[in-house]
């Protein structure tokens, strides 16, 4: 039994069944998919948008292969951009991608020297030998940590995993911008401290991304991977059930029940496994344990489709600006500000956050609109913890919204509003979701989009490894329930690992 038809759990589904497996999946939803499905949320206007998450970060090739799944993807052309303000002058730092002369212009005419670009280069390049080696890991069973540092450099691995992050941004780089590069990363993955381990745990699994084969646009949006998926399973004979709304998991080690309500009725099946595609704190309750304090998201996700894109202050053109990711308010101090306001139970003057265009990387789910000029941007904050929402979610989520156009609107020609496509209602093109949204959308508690804070991909050398699960790091307290999301060890962000690992763990338990 899989509960929960997410990619992961779609992915760990697949390999069970090809394997010679009799599975069902198990969806709370009319749709199979979870964060990975296309919506068209606008009235009247046929527009396909991936509504909730919007690019692939370290989905292997290897899990297509093994699969078979018919599905394209594209990385885009730029990496970043984050526009600034020098001397009364807009300008801005644009990252390659495939880092080349522009790139180290950009620096250059940003901070006065080449001093911050070698800074730069060298730190990518000793996180990057540590996330390729992390990378070739991720579908293997977990190594313990004292084996992991062995195969790495000790300066980076003593910088990156045993020192504070703030320690490396502050020590290696002295631009704001440059060094709000680095921590944007992490505080994008969850509300971090730059002293505690969690900002290097997340940088390094951002850092991974690119390692493991860059981060990726799926062409026909996201929900051409759920596509893929469900015709992969289809081949493999996956049985899949929507509507499905499970209330109790019944389990002793060796075999187990599992009743979920259906149109009213209550259904239940025996099977010999459990894997929860639902974050780790929902599983619990399923199986009536104590799931322990309620995770908590901290990112607000804003979708609106616009007539064009809009111009910038600087001479960069809009399609290099937003090919990639645009950091705005995100420079270091104003990251450090925005995370103190959020820490006293503030919203943050202004709201950090990465714009996204992906129609830039692939137009097709806009077709015609896309032929007219129009494009998606997408925004997802940084800073904005559910606890904020508590007490007026509509009222709180508006106002990140606002204060998220004024802070690009400051680096921009026109506002970027003026833009928005109405639809046929006269409504403005713009959806957005607050961490509480996010809950009741897709069942994520706190409207944490890793399900949990992020671990890292390695065991502690004292941690017990004796059963395959442990292993793979998919256990929970009961040897056949396991968890094959984005709450798994190695889960978090479009993946697939999760749910590979997961198999994985069942297959060698047989």
């Amino acid at each position: 039994m899989v509960i929960g038809g997410g990619h992961n759990g779609l992915v760990a589904a697949c390999y069970l069944a090809k394997s010679g497996m009799s599975v069902l999946v198990l969806e709370r939803l009319d749709v199979l998919g979870g964060a990975t499905q296309c919506t068209s949320p606008f009235a009247g206007i046929p527009a396909e948008v991936s509504s909730y998450a919007s690019m692939m970060g370290l989905f292997p090739d290897r899990i297509a292969d093994d699969l078979g799944l018919d599905l394209q993807s594209r990385p885009p052309r730029i990496s970043s951009f984050t526009p600034a303000v020098r001397h009364n002058l807009a300008t801005g730092l644009l990252v390659e991608r495939h880092e080349a002369e522009p790139t180290q212009a950009a620096f250059r005419e940003l901070t006065g020297s080449d001093a911050e670009y070698n800074a730069w280069r060298s730190f990518q390049a000793e996180v990057g030998d540590l996330a390729k080696q992390v990378s070739a890991s991720l579908m293997e069973p977990l190594a313990p940590a004292s084996e992991m540092r062995e195969r790495v450099d000790q300066e980076t691995w003593e910088m990156l995993v045993e020192r504070p992050l703030r320690e490396a941004i502050e020590s290696r780089f002295t631009d704001d911008t440059v060094r709000g590069l680095v921590a944007g990363d992490a505080f994008l993955h969850g509300m971090v401290d730059l002293d505690s381990p969690a900002a290097g745990r997340n940088y390094l699994y951002h850092a991974l991304g690119t390692a493991n084969g860059e981060w990726r646009v799926p062409l026909g949006g996201m929900g051409a991977l759920t596509a893929a998926l469900e015709r992969s399973a289809w081949r493999f004979n996956v049985e899949t059930v929507t509507h499905a709304f499970v209330t109790k998991v019944e389990a002793d080690g060796r075999s187990a029940r599992v009743t979920w309500q259906s149109d009213g009725e209550e259904c239940f099946v025996d099977c010999d496994w459990v894997l929860g595609n639902v974050s780790p704190w929902v599983l619990k309750i399923m199986l009536g344990t104590q799931p322990g304090p309620r995770p908590e998201g901290s990112n607000v996700k804003v979708n609106m489709l616009v007539e064009r894109l809009p111009k910038l202050r600087s001479d960069v053109s809009p399609a290099r600006a937003f090919a990639g990711t645009m950091n705005i308010a995100a420079g270091y101090e104003e990251l450090r500000q925005s995370y103190a306001a959020a820490r006293a139970g503030q919203l943050p003057g202004v709201v950090p956050g990465q714009w996204t265009c992906t129609t830039l990387t692939d137009p097709s789910t806009l077709g015609q609109l896309a032929i007219d000029g129009m494009h998606l941007l997408s925004f997802l904050s940084m800073c904005t913890p559910a606890r904020l929402f508590v007490e007026d979610v509509s009222g709180v989520r508006d106002e990140v919204v606002c204060r998220a156009l004024d802070a690009i609107n400051a680096h921009l020609d026109e506002p970027v509003e003026s833009l928005i496509v109405r639809d046929a209602d006269g409504a403005p093109c713009l959806e957005a979701f607050a961490p509480q949204d996010l809950e009741a959308a897709l069942a994520l508690p706190g409207g944490h989009v890793n399900h949990n804070e992020l671990s890292w991909p390695w065991m502690p050398d004292n941690a017990p490894l004796e059963t395959p699960a442990q292993r793979w790091g998919v256990q929970t307290h009961i040897d056949n329930v396991m968890v094959c999301g984005a709450g798994a060890q190695r889960g978090g962000a479009v993946s697939g690992i999760g749910g590979h690992n997961a198999a994985m763990a069942v297959l060698d338990s047989r």
